[in-house]
């Protein structure tokens, strides 16, 4: 069932995309679904038996055979940034069938499954422009996680796995829930926040604040608001990010940025050289790594402290009008190691300069 407040057929929804791609070629099918009223999902489905070929949701399955195809494309992406990193899914830990896991030094990633509902084979494009892909869903028909090839990518290898996990069902129609309406986090007013900025100042471990914040039912901003202190965390401007993402190429500095959604976060962990402002986006435009921040999105930007047992871990976390975190940068570090004192100091000249 096509997911909006008109009765539109498959095929009227399928005539209706094609003419705003004739129209606005540029326009991408997020925006289309949003501008048709209906989920990306149900867009896609619409073109099932010709490009696109629904696979059974055996999604732990076909992820732990990802890796086959040799060198690929991982795009997560929320409504304000894209996450772009080529690599080979390595180090799948894909057991639990509630969270997943690929950690490699290209392809980062953390699976939430709970919301996974479809998966799709794309085919895209014409001849030196065909893009295959692998693309996943979310309950409600929003796109989760897509994995495209590249030139360096096995395409037969692709095509088996697209063969061994088709599902008997290949309508043009699916069923998604609907989108649950967004808004910001309620303020918590009767939490014990004397406790909070002492259990703060006691974590061993940056994972402990995700913890911190469930138990006092908190959201990550009013979490941020309540810190011990403006030194744990503190507002800077939004401009501030393109003057960070400048200075780590300048300085050649190695990171870690983290991009998520409901169903999943990606990480990439390395540098970024090429930065790139056009129109209302910043970009890394990177051989293996690409970033796409909407400026406009941007409507809070904080420098946050965490103690761990291996010292400060310092982050600089930006949020949308919802209050949703929307993109995250880290030092490049792993547990056991401190913090590197290049990225503190660039932290520090980022609040010299743009602190609130």
């Amino acid at each position: 069932m096509i997911n909006t407040t008109e009765n539109i057929s498959t095929s009227n929804l399928a005539e209706r995309w094609e003419a705003l791609k004739a129209n606005q070629p540029k326009l991408r099918i997020r925006n289309v679904a949003e501008l048709l009223g209906v989920s990306e999902a149900d867009l896609i489905a619409t073109q099932s038996g010709s490009n696109v070929q629904r696979l059974r949701p055996e999604f732990t399955n076909i992820l732990g055979e990802i890796e086959s195809l040799g060198k690929v494309m991982a795009l997560t992406r929320n409504d304000d940034v894209v996450h772009e990193r080529k690599g080979v899914y390595l180090g799948a830990e894909l057991k639990n069938p509630h969270v997943g896991l690929f950690v490699s030094a290209d392809i980062d990633l953390r699976i939430f499954f709970s919301v996974w509902k479809y998966a799709f084979a794309v085919k895209e494009g014409e001849g030196d422009k065909t893009r295959y892909s692998i693309q996943f869903f979310a309950n409600d028909g929003e796109a989760i996680h897509k994995i495209y090839l590249t030139p360096d990518s096995n395409l037969e290898a692709f095509q088996t796995l697209v063969k061994k996990y088709l599902s008997d069902e290949q309508g043009t129609e699916i069923s998604v829930d609907a989108a649950k309406p967004k808004a910001k986090e309620a303020v918590i007013e009767n939490f014990d926040s004397t406790q909070f900025k002492q259990d703060w100042l006691n974590m061993k471990d940056t994972h402990d604040f995700f913890g911190l914040v469930k138990k006092n039912n908190l959201g990550r901003v009013q979490a941020l608001q309540s810190a011990p202190d403006a030194h744990h965390a503190h507002l800077v401007k939004n401009e501030s990010i393109e003057f960070l993402l400048n200075e780590v190429s300048k300085r050649d500095l190695e990171i870690m940025v983290f991009v998520g959604n409901k169903g999943m976060i990606q990480i990439h962990t390395g540098p970024a050289k090429k930065i790139v402002a056009m129109e209302e986006w910043l970009n890394v435009l990177d051989p293996d790594f690409n970033l796409h921040i909407k400026n406009s999105a941007l409507v809070q930007s904080w420098v946050v402290r965490k103690p761990t047992a291996d010292g400060i871990v310092t982050s600089i976390e930006v949020f949308n009008d919802l209050d949703e975190m929307v993109v995250q940068f880290f030092g490049k570090r792993k547990p056991g190691i401190p913090e590197r004192e290049d990225w503190q100091q660039l932290v520090a000249d980022v609040e010299k300069q743009f602190s609130l």
